[in-house]
C-alpha cells in the first residue's frame, strides 16, 4: 500500500476512535462512568469470537471439500483471518478477497480452484444470511420495531448486489472469455491490458461454475450450516456485553441492529468505517440504552467485532496480506503502463 493509502487508514481509524471516545466521554459526563463488565462476561464474549472464527474456518474448509479441493484447517484459518485483516485496512473492505486469494495461492491451490472457493464461500454466505434474516424477522416480529424492515432492506440489498455480480460474471464468462474487449467494456475504460486480466478471471470462473455441478452435497450442507452459526455467534457479542450492564435491554434490538451495522457498514468507503458505524450505533441505541451503558457497549462491541479481528489477522497473516495488497497495486500500475504504450 502507498503512503497515501496508509495515511487514509490512519485518519479513518483516528476518526473512528475519536467518535467512540466522544460518545463514551459524553455519556460519562452526563450520567457517570459505564457499569463495570464482569470478567466472566469478557471471557464469554472472547469465547464467542473464537468460536465464530473457528466456525468460519470450518465453513471455508468444508466449502473446499465440497468442491473436492484439499485445504487444511490451518490454511483455512489463515484465509479467514487474512481476509479480516485485509478488509479492516482497505476502503469498503475491498482488500478482503485479494488477501484471501494470495493466502490460498500460497497454500498451493490453483487459481481456478481459488476463485471457485471464494465464489462458493460468498454464495453460501449470502444464501444463509438471507435465510437467517427471515428467521430473525419471524422470531422478533413485533418487537424489533423499524429495525426489522431496515435489516431486511440492507442485508437483502447487499445479497442482491453480490449475487447479481455473480450472475453477471457467469454471463460474461460464457460470452466474453476470449477475444478483444467489446464496445461496452471500452466505454468504461476496460481496454486491452485490463480486459486481459478480466478474461483470465472469466475463464477461471467458467471452469469453476462447471465444477459446481459436481459439488459434494454433504460438505456443502455442513458449510451452509456453519455459515448460519458463525453469523449468529457474531450477533451474540452485543447481547452478551450489553445485558451484563443492563439486563432490561430488549434482546431483539441487540440482535438485529448489529446485523445492519456489520453488513450495511460495508458500504462505508473509509477503512474501518471512519466513524460511520460508531455514529450509527449511537443513533440506533439512543433512547434504548442509558448514556453510560451506550458508551461502554459501543467501545467493547467494536473491540470484539472489529479491532480484535484486525489484531488476530495481523498476527496470523499480516505479512501475506500486505504482499497481496502490494501485488494488487503493482498489477494496477503495470496495466496502466501497458495502456499508455
Amino acid at each position: 500500500m502507498s503512503a497515501r493509502r496508509w495515511a487514509l487508514v490512519v485518519v479513518s481509524f483516528t476518526v473512528a476512535l475519536g467518535v467512540s471516545g466522544f460518545i463514551l466521554w459524553s455519556g460519562w459526563a452526563r450520567a457517570g462512568a459505564p457499569p463495570t463488565i464482569p470478567l466472566a462476561t469478557h471471557a464469554l464474549a472472547l469465547l464467542a469470537v473464537l468460536a465464530e472464527i473457528a466456525t468460519r474456518t470450518v465453513k471455508i474448509q468444508w466449502s473446499a471439500a465440497a468442491l473436492r479441493i484439499p485445504l487444511s484447517f490451518a490454511n483455512s484459518l489463515r484465509v479467514c483471518l487474512g481476509g479480516d485483516f485485509g478488509a479492516s485496512i482497505t476502503p469498503s473492505r475491498s482488500g478482503a478477497e485479494p488477501a484471501r486469494y494470495l493466502v490460498l495461492a500460497e497454500a498451493g491451490v490453483a487459481p481456478a480452484g481459488t476463485l471457485l472457493i471464494l465464489f462458493f464461500e460468498l454464495f453460501l454466505e449470502m444464501t444463509s444470511l438471507a435465510l437467517l434474516c427471515i428467521l430473525l424477522a419471524l422470531l422478533f416480529r413485533g418487537s424489533g420495531g423499524a429495525v426489522v424492515p431496515l435489516m431486511a432492506a440492507m442485508v437483502g440489498g447487499y445479497a442482491t448486489i453480490v449475487l447479481s455480480v455473480g450472475a453477471f460474471g457467469n454471463l460474461l464468462a460464457h460470452r466474453n472469455a476470449n477475444g478483444p474487449p467489446p464496445q461496452w467494456a471500452r466505454s468504461i475504460g476496460l481496454h486491452a491490458g485490463r480486459w486481459r486480466v478480466v478474461q483470465r478471471s472469466l475463464r477461471a470462473l467458467r471452469e469453476g461454475i462447471a465444477a459446481l455441478k459436481h459439488a459434494r452435497v454433504k460438505p456443502m450442507m455442513l458449510a451452509f450450516f456453519s455459515s448460519m452459526v458463525h453469523v449468529l455467534l457474531r450477533l451474540s457479542v452485543l447481547p452478551i456485553l450489553a445485558l451484563a450492564m443492563d439486563p432490561s435491554l430488549p434482546l431483539a434490538k441487540l440482535m438485529l441492529w448489529p446485523l445492519v451495522f456489520l453488513y450495511g457498514g460495508v458500504i462505508a468507503p473509509a477503512p474501518g468505517g471512519g466513524g460511520t458505524v460508531e455514529y450509527a450505533f449511537k443513533l440506533a441505541f439512543t433512547g434504548v440504552m442509558t448514556p453510560q451503558v451506550l458508551g461502554g457497549a459501543l467501545v467493547w462491541w467494536r473491540f470484539y467485532t472489529f479491532y480484535l479481528y484486525m489484531i488476530l489477522g495481523a498476527i496470523a497473516a499480516g505479512s501475506t496480506v500486505m504482499k497481496a495488497l502490494r501485488q494488487k497495486s503493482d498489477k494496477q500500475a503495470h496495466i496502466q503502463a501497458e495502456e499508455k504504450q
